[in-house]
């Protein structure tokens, strides 16, 4: 069984009026179905309503479903004796990370999690220390959160769920608030604790550009899987993209125009340094001829 299972994944929400009557039901997640194997770097994409975000506060018992089930690491989450274990095996880490810091110095607020779990002081110290050098943020352990930036905050966060030492982290539109130079600090950081640190990584975005090193993508609407695939099969499919209200990197754009107007290039293009390979070699072709 994989780290995360979830099987015909059903939740609706109950909308009421002012005075509490019910008005209707939404479904947010509709009969979804994921195996997520140890290790692996999963990407969830959908625009705005399209469920990813319910998804993943199943992931860690958050919510608990209307229909169907959801294991995490064999744990059923719908058994209310097994959350804390849940919630310890699958850590969250939530848009703001002004909402998860809570110490006044930073390696405080990392050791939060663990002196809760009644892990001894020594070793308390030495989660905080492999955590905060695991994100890149150990020189700043004895600074004030508060006067750090957003990208660094975020880190911090992903910190303190790290030295709970879970075996996988569930990372609920993280760079959302950040500036672009804080979105690619925090997602080396995610890189490196997924190929470093080899522990579960579920990624909930609506950056296409946070995707193109994940294993696996899963894009939602409606609150079903409307495609699954590795990024490069993702972006090989541009029209699906945009029917879905999704964007996709300029550089893959930039491909799919170029093809249409008779170039060429293979599908799916992810980088700048792809683009630029594959017109080379087209260049050289011409050249051999």
């Amino acid at each position: 069984m994989g780290i995360v299972r979830t099987q015909d994944l059903v939740y609706e929400y109950i909308r009421r009026d002012e005075e509490g009557n019910v008005e209707g039901i939404t479904t947010a997640v509709d009969h979804v179905n994921l195996d997520i194997v140890p290790g692996e770097f999963i990407a969830i994409l959908g625009h705005n309503g399209s469920g990813k975000s319910t998804l993943a506060k199943h992931i860690n018992a958050i919510l608990n479903p209307t229909e169907g089930t959801v294991w995490v690491d064999g744990m059923d989450t719908s058994e209310e004796e097994q959350i804390w274990d849940i919630r310890r095996t699958a850590g969250m880490v939530f848009q703001n990370p002004d909402n998860q810091i809570i110490g006044q110095v930073v390696e405080e607020d990392v050791g939060f999690g663990p002196e809760n779990m009644g892990i001894p002081t020594a070793e308390i110290w030495e989660r905080v220390e492999e955590s905060l050098k695991a994100v890149g943020m150990y020189e700043y352990r004895r600074h004030s959160p508060n006067k750090l930036s957003g990208g660094q905050k975020q880190r911090v966060s992903i910190a303190g769920v790290l030295a709970m030492h879970p075996k996988c982290i569930v990372l609920d539109e993280p760079t959302a608030m950040l500036d672009p130079r804080g979105r690619g600090e925090v997602i080396r950081a995610i890189r490196g604790l997924n190929q470093v640190e080899e522990i579960t990584v579920i990624l909930i975005t609506h950056y296409m550009e946070e995707i193109i090193h994940a294993d696996r993508v899963f894009i939602m609407d409606g609150g079903h899987v409307a495609m699954e695939g590795t990024p490069r099969e993702i972006f090989s499919q541009v029209e699906k993209l945009q029917e879905l209200r999704l964007d996709v990197p300029q550089v893959t754009l930039l491909s799919y125009e170029l093809q249409k107007r008779g170039l060429a290039l293979p599908d799916g293009i992810l980088t700048a340094g792809e683009l630029a390979d594959a017109c080379e070699r087209l260049r050289q072709k011409d050249w051999g001829r």
